[in-house]
């Protein structure tokens, strides 16, 4: 059963809660800190990006394209679409030789405010290099090419590319493949749901790739993790939280839609995953940096750059200060 993590004040009154599960693993791979059933079956959304890249890295094929280290670290991005983001990926595809249009999600605009702004006012139409998964599908052209697969209908699940993918998901989660849950993501590709436990294995792995057996999958994980914590601009943006996450290079970290989001601690050799249960992102920040104070983790700064970005206050529209976020959470 989900447990009660977030309270919302406005004034003196309970107006909000927030609900989930929170899962930590050690190093051996068994839990360690639980609020809630580890075992609640859990959509990865974006939190998957990062494996859905190690095929890619795994058979150098963003060295076989000429990617640069950025535009391979956008591979596993929620991108804001930013103009440095959308340069990489309009990078990729031309070095693909494929064009914006055989992304499968419909154009959009950023979802950074200053460049969404700015393109309105230009009167700039919307694109599908501007959405923040357009990293992750021109990861999965490239998957594509280099296995010298159709393009057509790369978002299928038993699509070759997608059931590669698959077969890596199944591997970090430590999880039979045949039992994982396929939908279909916000973007248009599968999405995958594991017990919680697994998501949390998957970025204790990402951090301590010493655990993955296989020598080319390890030494991806290896790869694609350093490309996050050295080009964290390019997995979110600017003041986003995964890019702020990211700045530690003692953490991986990445999140996905409706409430889920993972990260893992290298020289701690831990992992968590979290959902929340109402689908909502806000409370991330605060629930993430109670664990890291929980766990007395000792790079300080990191947390203090969490609250000084995502402060507890709520603010209205005239920014002024209405109320207050507090976690209400212990880990056992």
């Amino acid at each position: 059963m989900d447990q009660l993590l977030i309270q919302e004040y406005r004034g003196n009154v309970l107006e909000n809660v927030h609900r989930g599960y929170i899962c930590g693993v050690a190093y051996d791979g068994q839990v360690k800190y639980r609020v809630g059933s580890p075992e609640h079956m859990t959509y990865m959304r974006s939190c998957a990006k990062p494996i859905q890249a190690l095929p890619v890295v795994k058979r150098n094929l963003h060295k076989q394209f000429g990617y640069t280290d950025r535009e391979t670290a956008i591979l596993a991005a929620s991108h804001m679409g930013e103009v440095f983001h959308v340069e990489a990926v309009e990078s990729i595809l031309d070095k693909l030789g494929v064009s914006e249009d055989d992304l499968v999600m419909l154009p959009t605009y950023p979802g950074n405010t200053a460049a969404r702004e700015e393109l309105l006012r230009s009167n700039m139409p919307p694109r599908r290099v501007y959405h923040n998964c357009s990293g992750k599908h021109s990861g999965i052209l490239t998957l594509c090419k280099g296995m010298d697969i159709s393009i057509d209908e790369y978002w299928e699940v038993d699509h070759p590319a997608q059931q590669e993918i698959m077969k890596h998901i199944s591997l970090m989660g430590d999880y039979p493949k045949e039992d994982i849950e396929v939908g279909i993501d916000g973007c248009g590709v599968p999405v995958f749901a594991m017990p919680l436990v697994s998501l949390a294995k998957s970025y204790l792995k990402l951090a301590c790739p010493e655990l993955i057996e296989d020598d080319e999958v390890r030494e991806a994980a290896v790869e694609i993790s350093e490309l996050m914590n050295k080009y964290s601009e390019m997995i979110g943006g600017t003041n986003t939280l995964c890019s702020t996450l990211l700045e530690d290079d003692n953490i991986v970290a990445k999140g996905g839609a409706q409430g889920v989001y993972c990260f893992a601690l290298r020289e701690e050799r831990l992992g968590f995953a979290i959902k929340l249960m109402d689908g909502t992102s806000d409370s991330w920040p605060l629930i993430i940096a109670s664990i890291l104070e929980q766990i007395d983790y000792n790079r300080s700064e990191t947390i203090d750059r969490l609250y000084k970005r995502f402060p507890i206050d709520i603010v209205n529209d005239n920014r002024k200060i209405v109320g207050r976020k507090e976690a209400v959470f212990t880990l056992f």
